[in-house]
């Protein structure tokens, strides 16, 4: 299983990566895995500002559908259209071409509670 060490983790299996006052927001690669065969992206919250752990949108798989939750407070200000067309991407590149969205950080209080890639393996029992 595939954890980069230079992204952040939520406990909910989202990942983030924090460039300056914005960060771009995925699904780990064990949550695609859990998953299975994702077929369709829900994203409806471009252009709001969200609290950490509110809902930005959700993932429809084969099996199941799971909601997308922010790991920083922030301005959604890009969808990945991508994945849009491909949702797939999530399952095959869920930590480059499989982003979800882009935010304005609104908050870097809350840096300080997301998990590395060290304790993030802890979590998914690696």
């Amino acid at each position: 299983m595939n954890i980069p060490k230079n992204l952040q983790y939520t406990q909910n299996h989202e990942w983030i990566l924090i460039q300056g006052n914005q960060a771009l927001i995925g699904i780990t690669d064990f949550a695609q895995n859990q998953l299975g065969d994702i077929v369709y992206i829900d994203v409806d919250t471009l252009e709001e500002e969200l609290e950490v752990e509110e809902v930005f949108g959700t993932i429809e798989a084969v099996k199941t559908v799971s909601d997308l939750f922010m790991p920083l407070s922030g301005r959604v200000i890009e969808l990945n259209s991508k994945i849009e067309e491909n949702p797939e991407l999530l399952n095959s590149d869920p930590y480059k071409d499989g982003w979800i969205v882009k935010i304005e950080i609104t908050d870097f209080s809350e840096i300080s509670n997301l998990l590395d890639s060290e304790k993030y393996s802890e979590l998914v029992n690696l």
